[in-house]
């Protein structure tokens, strides 16, 4: 019961991050470049939980933020980033080699590459891929962030959720 009252919080908190990030005014060039803060509560709940609860928690916000603030192609999108960036980031937390803020590094990568294949598949053209690099750039900067806040927040959190 507990557990799940807390999961519906981390819920909450990505999608109010969801919000916000909507409005922050971020162009860089690259459409669909986003910052990632909800980001921040899906590391931090694969750290204080797994990766199914975080996976549940992913599945939420992206459904309930592409049926409030988009469509069926920024869900598609976004889920396609959400899988690869899981299962990238649940693997190289599985090392136990790298801190949450390398964790979310690899994660921020992998959800652009997962972004770029899936732009590949619809537009059915792999020239696309060109714009991986500077994704991924982004996401090595937003990625470091975002695993800074989440390590700052783990050891906080911790206490509250055992």
């Amino acid at each position: 019961m507990r557990k799940t009252a807390y999961l519906g919080l981390f819920c909450a908190v990505a999608l109010i991050l969801s919000y916000v990030e909507s409005l922050i005014p971020f162009f860089a060039g690259i459409p669909g470049m986003k910052l990632g803060l909800p980001n921040a509560a899906i590391v931090t709940v694969l750290y204080l939980y797994s990766w199914k609860e975080a996976a549940l928690v992913n599945a939420v916000r992206i459904l309930a933020v592409g049926f409030l603030f988009g469509n069926m192609f920024s869900m598609m999108f976004s889920a396609a980033g959400a899988v690869l960036s899981l299962a990238v980031m649940q693997l190289v937390k599985k090392t136990g080699r790298l801190s949450p803020a390398g964790v979310s590094i690899a994660g921020g990568i992998a959800h652009n590459a997962g972004q770029v294949m899936a732009a590949a598949a619809v537009v059915e053209n792999l020239r696309i891929g060109y714009y991986f690099v500077p994704l991924a750039a982004a996401g090595l900067l937003t990625g470091a962030a975002i695993g800074i806040l989440s390590q700052l927040l783990i050891p906080r959190l911790q206490p509250l959720v055992r």
